[in-house]
């Protein structure tokens, strides 16, 4: 459930009337919901009430600071991926002890900085890491509190791209080698092993694969456990799809709870999930206007005003996305393929999509864009990064502005001995 919704014939956002906040703000524009965003993380954490559970927003999905203050304030703690993602957690007020640290490409500085925070954990995905992990935290005389992420080579994942547990995937630890490098993880004097990581996708529609993995992972912990480690806690990632409107729906929270209470239950750890396109995906839409329409010699192009580089889902994972007229008409429907202005021919959003009548002028949101939307914008073909506005009943604010040519040429410098 979202709270973008028709009245009159007219989209609203909570009681923000788009069309005006379209004329106030300008197009292209992100418009995030915030009671849609509180709703979507209370489902989820009551789904696991009476458990001993952290729910780590998932900070690549949508990083602003005021999406993630929201957050912050239903008890999220996160789950970053940078340096960068970091800082903004804890600017946003979530405790350092309610991070946990993944990605495989971690540097120095970065571990450097969640040692000096005193994060919850790591989440360490190769040998290479570990070592690194141990030595810049002994030459600090802190000792890194981690978790191994462990491959358990399930496939999982709405595309090849955002499917992550094979075992030819660039992320964790390879199965036959967990046993191994857990032991000289218990080794080091600058690491404590704390607990158990896995992540098998994104956009997954189906409980099977999920069950699978944290089985297999639950045989891990009793031989890790047997080998001498005091496993703590279990990272059991995020991956929870969401409905685009079209395809399968995927579970709800209450039964992927029901299904991991089961399976956990003799572990007695604490559970620790990252969930992030299931709170913020179907929060946000990206609000677009009509720029042209032209008559192709057998079809219909729609051309609005966002492009791949504000939502390059699309073109990247040939993802679908509703899309709704602002203003609702009683006027047929027309094939049209929907298209952006940025100078390539991937720079398309729907194909052969029935939709009502529109002309030039008119208004559309492109939904379920709450998610790994703008924090993927780029300013390809300098064209500015577009605002992200933030929805409270029948307020808004403008969470981060459009930039001008100004700002985005502002860190470019041109060398002495050009004319």
């Amino acid at each position: 459930m979202h709270h973008f919704a028709y009245r009159d014939g007219a989209l609203f956002a909570e009681d923000v009337d788009l069309t005006a906040l379209a004329d106030a703000v300008g197009t292209p524009a992100y418009v995030y919901s915030e009671a849609t965003l509180r709703r979507h993380f209370r489902v989820f954490a009551d789904a696991f009430a009476g458990a001993d559970a952290l729910v780590a927003y998932s900070v690549k999905a949508n990083s602003n600071i005021a999406v993630l203050k929201t957050l912050a304030g239903e008890g999220a703690g996160a789950d970053v991926v940078s340096g960068g993602e970091l800082q903004r957690a804890i600017a946003a007020g979530i405790a350092p002890e309610k991070i946990v640290f993944s990605g495989v490409g971690k540097t120095g500085d970065e571990i450097a900085a969640g040692l000096d925070a005193r994060i919850l954990q790591f989440n360490v995905e190769s040998a290479a890491e570990l070592a690194a992990i141990d030595e810049i935290a002994r030459a600090r005389n802190a000792q890194a509190p981690i978790a191994l992420r462990i491959n358990p080579d399930v496939a999982a994942g709405g595309h090849e791209k955002i499917s992550t547990g094979k075992k030819e995937d660039k992320f964790g630890v390879p199965w036959a080698e967990a046993r191994d490098l857990y032991a000289k993880a218990r080794a080091m004097k600058g690491v404590a092993v704390k607990g158990v990581d896995l992540h098998i996708g994104s956009q997954i529609d189906d409980l099977a694969p999920f069950e699978a993995a944290f089985t297999k992972i639950g045989g891990l912990i009793a031989d890790l456990r047997a080998d001498g480690c005091a496993i703590e806690t279990l990272d059991l990632g995020g991956g929870l799809g969401i409905p685009y409107g079209e395809g399968a729906v995927p579970p709800h929270p209450d039964d992927y709870a029901e299904m991991i209470k089961r399976v956990t239950a003799p572990l007695n750890v604490k559970l620790i999930f990252e969930p992030g396109r299931m709170i913020a995906g179907n929060a946000g839409i990206l609000l677009s206007r009509v720029l042209y329409v032209k008559d192709g010699e057998a079809k219909k192009f729609l051309i609005i005003d966002a492009g791949m580089n504000d939502l390059v889902r699309p073109a990247m994972y040939d993802a679908f996305h509703e899309i709704w007229p602002v203003v609702e008409s009683s006027g047929g429907e027309t094939v049209y393929d929907v298209v952006g202005p940025v100078c390539e021919s991937s720079d398309r959003f729907a194909k052969d999509r029935k939709m009502a009548p529109l002309k030039a002028g008119d208004l559309v949101a492109i939904m379920s864009a709450g998610a790994y939307g703008a924090v993927q914008a780029s300013q390809y073909n300098t064209r500015a990064l577009v605002p992200e506005v933030l929805v409270n009943g029948d307020q808004y604010a403008i969470i981060r502005r459009r930039p001008t040519y100004e700002d985005i040429t502002a860190l470019e410098a041109t060398p002495d001995w050009l004319p």
